[in-house]
């Protein structure tokens, strides 16, 4: 590993899933550990780090819609439980010395700020980690295109991806199917045009028409620290 960040101001995206780690939902407090121990330490080489949280571990919109409640209203809910992870990861993140700002794109002013991009912008800059919680603030748009969105606006270097249950990206699940091909490079086209499941065609759309590169990697270990020195780990995606 090089001494010299590849990235000097990146999107963590954490899937509801991961930070559920082996529990399979809610929260796990040991992964909220082993992401403020690698945060604490990518801070020592002064790298910007921003994080979007999903929901999936309390609430997923979707599938609620799809059984029959109003879509809408579904998708709300599940930007509120990204608040709640939001939360949860401040917190461990400020036990750990880490000084940290949720911001919500659903104003909720009691607990966390309004995304405003140039605070947030001068949060970074003044070493702090910053949380967007809330996804986009619209229903029908998943936390992936948040990332996606907030990744352009802030012009962060690279979006990580982080999973809970698969190191890379495959061409099927590699969990039902072993002999899945692994990916370790692929291009946005690519991911589209095979229907890799990724991130939906939004997010990787914007991705690839901000030229955002995308690592997909498992959230164990030093694996943020790895990715963001340039490591090859999981899938490049660009």
């Amino acid at each position: 590993m090089g001494t010299t960040p590849k990235f000097k101001r990146v999107i963590l995206k954490l899937s509801g899933e991961a930070l559920a780690g082996k529990t399979g939902f809610g929260i796990d407090p040991e992964v909220l550990l082993c992401i403020a121990e690698q945060l604490k330490d990518i801070q020592k080489i002064n790298v910007q780090v921003t994080i979007v949280v999903g929901g999936g571990n309390i609430w997923r919109g979707a599938p609620a819609g799809a059984r029959g409640m109003d879509r809408a209203t579904a998708d709300y809910m599940g930007m509120l439980a990204t608040v709640i992870n939001a939360l949860a990861l401040q917190d461990a993140l400020e036990q750990n010395d880490i000084d940290t700002r949720v911001q919500t794109a659903i104003e909720m002013r009691q607990v966390a700020e309004p995304y405003i991009r140039r605070r947030a912008i001068r949060h970074l800059e003044k070493g702090r980690v910053v949380i967007f919680a809330g996804g986009t603030g619209n229903p029908y748009f998943s936390t992936d295109t948040a990332a996606a969105l907030r990744a352009a606006e802030i012009e962060a270097g690279a979006i990580l991806l982080a999973k809970g249950k698969v190191d890379a990206v495959y061409e099927d699940d590699p969990i039902t199917n072993p002999t899945a091909r692994k990916f370790t490079e692929l291009t946005y086209m690519e991911v589209l045009n095979m229907s890799l499941g990724v991130m939906d065609s939004t997010a990787a759309t914007l991705c690839m028409d901000n030229n955002i590169p995308l690592i997909v990697f498992q959230l164990k270990s030093d694996n943020i620290i790895k990715a963001i020195m340039g490591e090859k780990i999981g899938t490049f995606i660009s």
